[in-house]
């Protein structure tokens, strides 16, 4: 079972900029993809960005050109670059990995314990 733990959240003024970091650790054989979601209130949790182990990324349409995922692979790490937030990005984000245990085992997915991101003036 992989353990995530995400950091890098807090107050920013809009058009600020902030990274969040996911680390996952525990029973990792492999790592298939990692990504971020988040969630708003009274709004149902949406994919921000993902990115595979081939490295290419996906975005929602709503950061392309403002968000910037990244993962160090030697870390089990993906981070989230955010700039030029807005006021409508404020959100509880949440880290994303699909993960196997060996190679013989299924592809599980396994969610951080979110981190809040408010852009408020």
């Amino acid at each position: 079972q992989a353990h995530l733990v995400e950091s890098g959240g807090g107050l920013v003024q809009p058009g600020g900029s902030l990274r969040l970091s996911c680390a996952a650790s525990g029973s990792i054989f492999s790592i298939k993809a990692m990504g971020w979601y988040r969630q708003a209130p009274g709004k149902e949790r949406e994919l921000v960005a993902r990115i595979v182990n081939d490295g290419s990324t996906n975005y929602a349409d709503s950061v392309k050109g403002r968000f910037t995922i990244s993962r160090d692979n030697a870390k089990n790490t993906v981070y989230l670059q955010m700039s030029s937030l807005k006021p409508e990005d404020t959100a509880v984000y949440y880290c994303n990995v699909l993960s196997r245990s060996s190679s013989l085992a299924p592809i599980n997915g396994y969610w951080g314990q979110g981190t809040q991101v408010t852009v408020s003036s």
